[in-house]
């Protein structure tokens, strides 16, 4: 949980928050996610994930489409000495990250985003979220 922004340095290295580090260990998986952000899993958490994407149909253009997608971007990540990972050229071009980026968690994963698009994100979904909470009680939550 929580929102920590941070910058990206020249070479492309961003620090990961404490409290993520603690939860994502030394090593996980950063990927291309939805909304023009990046999905970043702890290893355990990946594994999990790959399975189920695995067992997808391979015959349904939409699953395959999906995962060349999310599995084309990957990239695992190791922390060095300063708690920082190096995001990969593409990963950070695709989420249009060039300074400020911002640290979100997400129940099982972190994202990163770049601060312009949270900020777009965040406005649109604020308008949002009193229908969407509405609609997840309808799925019993």
């Amino acid at each position: 949980m929580g929102e920590y922004l941070h910058t990206i340095d020249g070479k492309g290295r961003l620090i990961v928050p404490a409290k993520f580090r603690e939860a994502l260990g030394e090593r996980f998986i950063a990927t291309k996610g939805l909304d023009h952000c990046l999905f970043v899993y702890p290893l355990d958490e990946w594994k999990i994930l790959e399975e189920k994407l695995r067992a997808l149909p391979f015959t349904q253009p939409d699953a395959r489409a999906f995962v060349r997608f999310f599995f084309s971007g990957a990239t695992e990540c190791e922390l060095d000495k300063q708690g920082r990972i190096l995001l990969p050229a593409n990963l950070r071009e695709y989420a249009q990250l060039d300074k400020d980026a911002v640290l979100v968690g997400v129940s099982s994963r972190v994202e990163i985003w770049s601060q312009a698009l949270w900020a777009d994100y965040s406005r649109q979904a604020e308008d949002a979220y009193a229908s969407a909470a509405e609609s997840l009680v309808n799925l019993g939550i």
